[in-house]
């Protein structure tokens, strides 16, 4: 049987089909896109990007920018929203106190962390690191606009970069490294008032300079170390010292939610021609991604999304809607680049709730209960009763034996609390050296403690008893000790 002959029209639709398959893979990962063949520092510059998920993230950004410059001042009961007093031991999270005795609350409070952030990254990828980062907020919605509106979009900040050294450019980078550093200042001075509180803050800046040298000058050296990471470090901060990214290849699988490129519909990439009709490249082999590279040209980590997920990669959503403007002007459908699974772009498939993901879900659960337990029966008041070191029994006159011990109160709340101590279950006595228990707000008391009992309620040797601790008439703890007596 003799081929059907080919028509002029089929030959020039295979040769474009051979042609548009013939795609240049020489940079496919094969390099840092910050870094030089030679190794050296490669600028990012990254275009001003406007869209639908750029706009949500401004919103939220704005949403996080308040919360961040607010929580000093606001107060639940009393207390600071957040306050992490490492000096003097000292944590407060929405109001709640919480001491070094609360060492197992924290433990579980990190278990839960670490454990969300593997259901959190498993399910949905690096979405924090695009929304919510401190980093990637801080970075591209405050000091990106900044550099924008001091130096002007991408080609006009690498013209600037290029040009002598002259008094216009000189202006622009004084005042534009001043605003960095008078905001870096801020946002330390913020920062640290999480850390001793506003009001102490607020004492310090207003005392002469003089009284504070060493506290202005840490605050000077940490206000330039934040300068340098939004001045020049930037990307590498997420790429080079960040380990979120790495362990994406630990945590992430065909079914994980991340920013990709819809390759099924995109490829074969081919530019499109003026005159040409989108509803035409189909018929000539060529996908949806016309080669425009506009997708990396917005990108802040100067990476192409079209070669995968990559550990550069914040999922930003800049190059999504980037993408998504220029099919809007072509006509072509929206989405080429959107948030999506590996599954869900090669086989079409949702998302679904893998063995991993619901092992995951169930530790996480396990913990918030633990951690929802421990938090919601958390005492007001914890008491330790210790012997009094080398002190023995005695015997009364009225022929009872006593017994000396230490009591330590520690007050969690912002309140003064009077502490009631009673014997619980044995026939004796109890004297509060000093008077009352009455403990100030954050304190730790300690006092003396004097308990009788009868030879009838004691064993030979050791007799243990029960000593409730009460607070408003509540009992809240009890303490188990032993009491020395002499051997029958």
């Amino acid at each position: 049987m003799k081929p059907a002959p080919t028509t002029p029209d089929d030959k020039k639709t295979a040769d474009a089909r051979s042609a548009a398959k013939s795609v240049d893979w020489s940079d496919f990962r094969d390099h840092l896109s910050t870094a030089t063949r030679d190794g050296r520092r490669q600028w990012v510059y990254p275009r001003k990007v406007d869209g639908k998920f750029f706009r949500l993230r401004t919103w939220f950004s704005w949403l996080l920018l308040m919360i961040m410059f607010s929580g000093p001042f606001i107060t639940i009961n009393g207390n600071p929203l957040l306050l992490m007093n490492i000096v003097e031991r000292k944590f407060v999270v929405l109001g709640q106190i919480f001491w070094p005795q609360d060492m197992i609350i924290f433990a579980i409070a990190m278990l839960v962390f670490v454990v969300s952030v593997l259901v959190f990254t498993t399910a949905f990828g690096r979405l924090w690191c695009g929304w919510a980062c401190p980093q990637t907020v801080m970075m591209e919605m405050v000091f990106r606009k900044i550099e924008y509106l001091i130096e002007g979009d991408a080609h006009q900040q690498r013209a600037l970069n290029q040009a002598p050294w002259q008094a216009p450019k000189i202006a622009k980078k004084l005042l534009k490294h001043g605003v960095f550093y008078g905001l870096s200042f801020l946002v330390g001075n913020v920062l640290l008032s999480y850390i001793i509180g506003w009001q102490a803050l607020y004492q310090i800046v207003t005392d002469p300079p003089a009284r504070h040298l060493t506290g202005l000058g840490f605050m000077i050296a940490f206000s330039l170390l934040f300068y340098g990471i939004f001045a020049r470090f930037r990307e590498q901060a997420c790429t080079f010292i960040c380990p979120y990214g790495r362990m994406q290849s630990l945590l992430l699988d065909e079914n994980s939610i991340v920013v990709a490129y819809d390759h099924t519909r995109g490829e074969t990439r081919a530019p499109i021609k003026r005159e040409q009709k989108f509803s035409a490249r189909r018929q000539t082999g060529h996908g949806d991604c016309i080669a425009c590279n506009q997708c990396v040209s917005v990108c802040p980590t100067g990476i192409d999304i079209r070669n995968g997920t990559q550990m550069e990669c914040v999922h930003c959503t800049a190059c999504m809607d980037a993408c998504d403007n220029v099919m809007a002007k072509i006509g072509a459908p929206r989405g080429l680049i959107r948030y999506a699974s590996l599954n869900g772009i090669e086989r079409r498939e949702p998302l679904r709730f893998t063995p991993r993901l619901m092992g995951y879900t169930f530790v996480l659960t396990v913990l918030v209960s633990l951690f929802a337990v421990l938090v919601f029966s958390r005492a007001d008041v914890e008491a330790t009763l210790l012997r009094a070191p080398g002190s023995l029994f005695q015997q009364m006159p009225d022929g009872r034996y006593s017994n000396l011990y230490t009591i330590r109160v520690v007050n969690k709340t912002s309140r003064e609390l009077a502490v009631e101590l009673k014997l619980e279950n044995s026939a004796g006595s109890l004297q509060v050296m000093g008077g009352k228990l009455v403990v100030e707000p954050q304190k730790l008391l300690e006092n003396s403690v004097l308990i009788e009992l009868d030879p009838s309620a004691m064993k030979s040797g050791t007799t243990q008893i029960g000593l409730g601790v009460y607070v408003g008439g509540k009992r809240i703890q009890t303490l188990k000790t032993a009491f020395i007596g002499p051997r029958n």
